[in-house]
């Protein structure tokens, strides 16, 4: 790993300024049932807001709901109003992550996990597989039953939006971040979600390394199971790229592959962000565009895709209407943390990262 001092730093602070970023541009319009990608572009349309490079506009005069239903959230979260980020469990975790790896280290067990969800979080926040862990270790079932008892969500996208942190305190190590990602994983996920989970560890570490995002996700591929829904999906998305199908027939096509898998489910989240990452080819804005207006779970994808760019490029690179708004100050319901600065969490984590705590992961 080349990379060290205050590039690294920059590229760490990259991550979660991308994370957020892509989180609150995706937020506005999270309900893949609802939000399909013609209603985003109806939207974008009527607005006037393609190509889309700033976070979503509200339209004046508001909308018919009936045609156009933003969140509840969506007064915080669009453009011209966002005065720091919005509190979202694609962020949450992230803090969360950090707070395990500063209190437990490297070679933190999947229970040291769940003690930190019930000391830290509060059940409320959470959704689909993780409401369902929760409820178990309340009930003192210890993982990896926790993960499978009353729970349907199992390879839903939930623990892939868990790995970010893992990533970035292993800079160009893509097999250490899948180790520690697993780990945090099983807590709540069984197979392809599980395996989302150490994919996007390992593609945000080789994203420190990687000379563009394709080679990003090529390495990412290595620390999965190869014959997997998942990396075949993967491995699907890349070649329609590389077979020169546009962005829009490449999703059309993976729609149609994915049919029947629920709008979290881990799979087709997959494919929009890979497609988001590589169609976006490297350019900050353009992949957290391409990825959001991909639909489904618009939020969580976003997210992943701003962090791969975020490191990709670095927080001196990304432009600023995306970093400015967010004032550098997080709302987050993890106890102790909100209204943290983002500066302060990327420092926390650029430590880990250098400290040589992860060395034995």
């Amino acid at each position: 790993m080349a990379l060290s001092g205050s590039a690294l730093a920059d590229r760490i602070l990259g991550g979660w300024l991308g994370r957020i970023a892509g989180n609150m541009l995706g937020k506005p319009v999270e309900n893949g049932e609802y939000w399909t990608r013609d209603r985003i572009d109806r939207y974008l349309r009527r607005a006037d807001a393609l190509p889309l490079t700033d976070y979503l506009p509200a339209l004046e005069p508001p909308p018919d709901p009936v045609e156009f239903e933003l969140r509840p959230e969506w007064q915080s979260c669009v453009r011209g109003r966002i005065h720091g980020s919005c509190r979202d469990d694609d962020v949450d975790y992230s803090v969360l992550g950090l707070y395990l790896l500063e209190t437990h280290g490297p070679c933190f067990s999947t229970e040291q996990v769940g003690e930190v969800w019930l000391l830290r979080l509060p059940y409320l926040q959470t959704f689909t597989a993780e409401r369902a862990a929760y409820r178990n270790l309340t009930a003192g079932v210890k993982p990896p039953l926790s993960a499978t008892l009353d729970n349907p969500y199992q390879e839903w996208i939930g623990a892939l939006i868990r790995a970010d942190v893992h990533g970035w305190v292993n800079p160009g190590d893509p097999r250490r971040a899948a180790t520690m990602a697993r780990r945090d994983a099983v807590l709540s996920h069984t197979g392809n979600g599980v395996y989302g989970a150490m994919w996007a560890a390992a593609l945000i570490a080789a994203a420190f390394a990687a000379n563009g995002p394709r080679a990003a996700v090529d390495s990412a591929l290595d620390w999965i199971p190869p014959r997997c829904r998942l990396a075949r999906t993967v491995r699907r998305v890349a070649s329609l790229y590389d077979a020169g199908v546009a962005w829009a027939d490449a999703l059309a096509q993976l729609e149609r592959e994915t049919a029947g898998l629920p709008w979290i489910h881990v799979v087709p989240n997959a494919a929009v962000l890979t497609a988001g990452l590589l169609y976006g080819a490297g350019d900050f804005t353009t992949t957290i565009a391409l990825t959001v207006r991909g639909g489904l779970d618009t939020d969580s994808n976003g997210a992943t895709a701003g962090s791969v760019a975020g490191v990709l490029c670095g927080a001196a690179a990304i432009p600023p209407q995306w970093t400015e708004p967010l004032e550098d100050r997080v709302r987050s319901a993890v106890f102790g943390f909100d209204g943290a600065r983002i500066s302060d969490l990327a420092a926390r984590t650029h430590r880990l990262a250098v400290s040589g705590r992860s060395v034995s992961a």
